[in-house]
């Protein structure tokens, strides 16, 4: 008997609410239950706008010039190999496996609505550990929320980004000054910390800010970098899956002492119903 054949492994990584992503995917999948023997269980990884483009710059390190103009919104991997998006995987499908999908565009257009509206569902704040936390910020993003002290309107529309951490973080949500100073819970002025449970693991962590031990407003911060040393300081609550390029602007914004020089404003807000 002669070697036994490695299976062939595929990789599909991609932006969850694109068609060309659940393309590539259902083109993997068939291909594993056409051939069983000839195809490992392939790899699926589905991604958020913003975790799709940090995967994109850390490919671009890691693959150097092969994909630094990459446009596709999907990578498909062949035995550690960078294939392309879903049309190369689409032919080379048919040229070694004699696959074809017939499926018509409109298909995965719903199949990829239908699946990020799932995925939203699950997936924008981490309310199972911090759930105090992210209902304060939840109610504050949609307002209509009292303050306990004067009765004002609890909102985060109209206050500004208050301070910017070159390569650390940006923060906002004084509600009250604007500056950094104050801020208000819809708990009364100050609420606990609730669990320390979520990392700052990576860019675009979500998580208050507070004077020290249980005393957590309104303030907010939101991660440039992986900031270990905020863990076990500060509750985070959240990661952003959107806004990657909105985040890009507000990090290059001219400061002095932390304080961006033109005014960084939250000109609205509230709860994205998918």
């Amino acid at each position: 008997m002669g070697p036994q054949r490695v299976p062939v492994a595929l990789v599909v990584v991609g932006l969850l609410q694109d068609p060309a992503f659940h393309v590539a995917k259902c083109a993997a999948e068939a291909l594993k239950l056409k051939f069983p023997s000839k195809f490992a269980d392939p790899v699926i990884q589905p991604l958020v706008e913003f975790a799709w483009h940090e995967y994109l710059e850390e490919k671009k390190k890691e693959l150097r010039g092969e994909v630094w103009a990459y446009a596709s919104s999907v990578m498909c991997f062949i035995d550690g190999q960078l294939l392309g998006d879903e049309k190369k995987l689409l032919k080379w499908s048919y040229r070694e496996w004699d696959y074809r999908d017939f499926k018509p565009k409109a298909l995965y257009q719903a199949i990829a609505e239908d699946f990020y509206s799932k995925y939203l569902k699950n997936s924008q704040l981490f309310s199972d550990a911090c759930p105090r936390t992210c209902e304060n910020f939840r109610a504050l993003c949609v307002g209509g929320a009292k303050s306990l002290r004067d009765g004002r309107e609890l909102t985060y529309k109209n206050s500004l980004f208050h301070r910017l951490v070159k390569n650390g973080w940006i923060q906002g949500g004084d509600i009250i000054t604007g500056n950094g100073d104050e801020g208000e819970s819809i708990y009364g002025p100050t609420f606990e910390d609730e669990s320390f449970s979520v990392r700052h693991k990576g860019r675009g962590v979500l998580g208050m800010a507070n004077k020290g031990r249980h005393s957590n407003g309104s303030q907010f911060y939101i991660t440039l970098h992986p900031a270990p040393y905020l863990d076990k300081k500060y509750v985070a609550f959240g990661q952003l899956i959107e806004g990657t390029e909105v985040l890009q602007k507000l990090e290059v914004v001219p400061t002095y002492n932390e304080r961006p020089t033109v005014p960084c404003k939250i000109i609205n807000c509230g709860m994205f119903e998918p």
